[in-house]
């Protein structure tokens, strides 16, 4: 093991919920660090249970240790307290698998999912030591990279990453490998390389110039390689579902398995960040659902499956997708959770399947309170798109419906609110 394993345990009792930092979880995959070339950490800002939730980092983490000259290891923000106790006990942030420090990783690719986790980024460098600042490091320290929905702004992170990837990972993450086996260890020449690679942004790269209130007037290339216009990168296909995924010691925000089903939504609406970046529209096949959902379940023990997307509802075999997964997955007394529903898209018949099958609760996002308010924001749903869908909910035997609000929307009136 890596870190200091005496000094670690010593803290551990001390720390409220110690097996969010002990590894060793079933389906936790450990290679040999001596044996392994390329060594890869993915770090989510956020504590345990939130990032073992986070399908993005389980796609990253089958993908990556697929490669038989790459380990792929996962670290965690930690709560204040195992903080404290780790500076206080000279100990660096390290990676559940082996519990090696950050510092002695290649790369290091941070999640990027919301701005609030930006400062435990910061956190994490530090504690895993790192110079926080591009301009403080050199070839002896691990590439900082980033990825997800927060790399669409980079630009307030933008001097403390090597390089950001703009778009879906899947892909390019394996042409960055690809690059690094061939110059990894010369940084800027790495760096220069990668900037030619769609979706890749390298800030080192380019000039930003603000304007007096602070926006940015422009930001300019300053190397030949590096684009004017960087294009998110976007898969045709989606790529094979993870299904032997590491099952967390702590409950998870999200404990229970997780299939893609599609990317993307038609919809439009005009306050969702998350339906403009994953456009376009791709489903997955409904036979590669089944077979992921018999692999996932049996890998991991999980009783309930939660069918993901940004509208399950909208899946075009929905109903014949359900109807299967219950005749396949009933038996074992498996519950199938929609998480993401639109109201006027739920149907009576969708309901119906459930019947008898162990009730989850079911999400619905109205967002705003009146029709009127609504149709600002373009979500075009009714009253009567309320009142049926929460009664054709109850006849099927729900009894919990959660429904999401957002407050101070464009245009909103104390009537809309009330």
């Amino acid at each position: 093991m890596g870190s200091d394993s005496n000094r670690l345990d010593a803290i551990l009792p001390s720390v409220i919920k110690p097996a969010r930092y002990t590894g060793g979880e079933w389906n936790s995959i450990v290679k040999d660090w001596e044996k392994t070339p390329i060594k890869f950490a993915l770090a989510y800002p956020d504590v345990y249970e939130v990032g073992m939730s986070n399908l993005g980092l389980m796609i990253l983490y089958d993908i990556l240790n697929q490669e038989k000259d790459v380990l792929a290891e996962r670290v965690y923000t930690p709560w204040m307290d195992m903080e404290r106790e780790m500076r206080a006990a000279g100990l660096s942030l390290y990676t559940l698998e082996t519990r090696h420090p950050l510092h002695q990783f290649d790369i290091v690719g941070f999640t990027l999912p919301y701005e609030l986790n930006y400062t435990n980024i910061l956190t994490m460098l530090d504690l895993g030591g790192i110079p926080l600042l591009v301009k403080e490091r050199d070839d002896s320290h691990p590439l900082v990279i980033g990825g997800g929905t927060g790399t669409y702004n980079p630009e307030p992170l933008a001097d403390f990453f090597d390089l950001f990837v703009v778009g879906e990972g899947e892909e390019v993450i394996l042409e960055l490998l690809d690059l690094y086996r061939q110059c990894g260890q010369h940084k800027q020449e790495y760096l220069t390389n990668a900037a030619r690679i769609e979706g890749v942004y390298v800030p080192s790269l380019y000039r930003v110039e603000y304007n007096q209130d602070g926006t940015v007037r422009e930001v300019a290339p300053t190397h030949p390689h590096a684009k004017r216009v960087v294009t998110k990168r976007i898969v045709d296909v989606l790529p094979s579902a993870p299904t032997s995924v590491v099952v967390p010691f702590v409950e998870a925000v999200h404990d229970r398995g997780m299939i893609e089903i599609q990317r993307g939504c038609t919809q439009g609406c005009r306050f969702c960040q998350a339906g403009m970046i994953y456009r376009p529209l791709r489903e997955r096949p409904l036979e590669e659902i089944l077979t992921a959902a018999d692999e996932l379940l049996a890998a991991t023990g999980y009783e309930e499956l939660a069918l993901v997307s940004l509208s399950s509802c909208n899946y075009s075999r929905i109903e014949e997708l359900v109807e299967k997964l219950l005749k396949r997955q009933g038996p074992n007394h498996t519950s199938i959770s929609l998480p993401s529903l639109r109201m006027d898209s739920f149907s009576l018949k969708l309901a119906e399947l459930f019947q008898g099958q162990r009730k989850t609760g079911l999400t619905f996002a109205p967002e705003a309170g009146s029709e009127r308010l609504r149709r600002v924001i373009n979500k075009v749903i009714t009253h009567q798109d309320i009142v049926s869908t929460a009664s054709a909910a109850y006849e099927s035997g729900w009894h919990r419906l959660k429904l999401y609000f957002m407050v101070g929307l464009p245009t909103e009136t104390v009537e809309d609110v009330e």
